[in-house]
């Protein structure tokens, strides 16, 4: 029998990696054995998070402080990576960051930093996987983390540079597999709805969140930890060859109303 989902021996890089989602997909790869470089700014989590795979999984796990915004820094981090695991075979886009305000409101600080973390950031972290270490393996597997809110509008929580920037990155996502296909590269795009993570959940678990999932979610609630798991396996897998340049709602059903 195939075992589609065996990561023994992989690696995968993991941005934005020091809370939340980022932490729930490395887990998931990490209990199929992959082993896990976690990147973000705070290092003091990095490294609470790293001893906490590596307990309980038992992978290897190299945690490295990034700025995705700098270039050299997110050049540098790809290449300590290679220096000290010889490859990367998938990179997890997670990290961003969300400005919430009416979009008369928004300043052109709030939208250019949107545009440059999410959006940009993205970016410079598959260019620089990519230059490095898929393209001359021949082989890697990038799922940038956008959003439903790339795929839709919202009128519960005005979010404008948001939208902008993860729309970004869903045709990012298509633009680079369109591009990178023919090094043996999947780029691929998770589209989560809402998910309960040590910042929603106060917001989520609020009577008058519960009121509007009822309305605007059709399976009416939030996504639990460990509802991305299974998506995430599947495009980081060999098993997902044929797939590329794909958006993947995650959503409970919000984009399909």
């Amino acid at each position: 029998m195939n075992n589609y989902f065996d990561f023994t021996g992989r690696v995968a890089l993991v941005t934005g990696c020091s809370t939340g989602l980022g932490v729930q997909m490395a887990r998931a790869l990490a209990s199929q054995g992959c082993n896990i470089i976690p990147i973000a700014r705070r290092m003091e989590k990095l490294e609470e998070v790293a001893a906490d795979i590596r307990k309980e999984f038992g992978v290897e796990v190299l945690p490295i402080r990034c700025d995705i915004t700098d270039t050299e820094t997110v050049n540098a981090t790809v290449k300590q990576a290679l220096d000290h695991f010889g490859h990367i075979d998938i990179l997890i886009n997670n990290a961003g960051t969300g400005a919430v305000a009416p979009a008369e409101d928004i300043t052109d600080e709030q939208f250019a930093n949107e545009m440059n973390i999410d959006l940009f950031g993205s970016f410079k972290v598959a260019r620089a996987v990519a230059k490095q270490a898929m393209i001359p393996a021949k082989y890697g597997r990038i799922i940038n983390i956008a959003s439903m809110y790339g795929l839709v509008g919202n009128k519960i929580a005005p979010a404008s540079p948001y939208h902008a920037a993860k729309g970004g990155v869903v045709n990012m996502t298509r633009a680079l597999a369109s591009e990178w296909g023919k090094y043996g590269i999947t780029v691929n795009a998770i589209c989560p709805g809402y998910f309960v993570t040590p910042l929603t959940k106060e917001t989520l678990d609020s009577q008058w969140f519960q009121d509007y999932a009822k309305g605007a979610i059709p399976m009416e609630r939030y996504g639990n930890e460990g509802e991305l798991d299974s998506a995430t396996l599947f495009l980081s897998s060999q098993a997902s060859s044929y797939v590329t340049g794909v958006m993947l709602p995650v959503d409970g059903g919000y984009t399909c109303m």
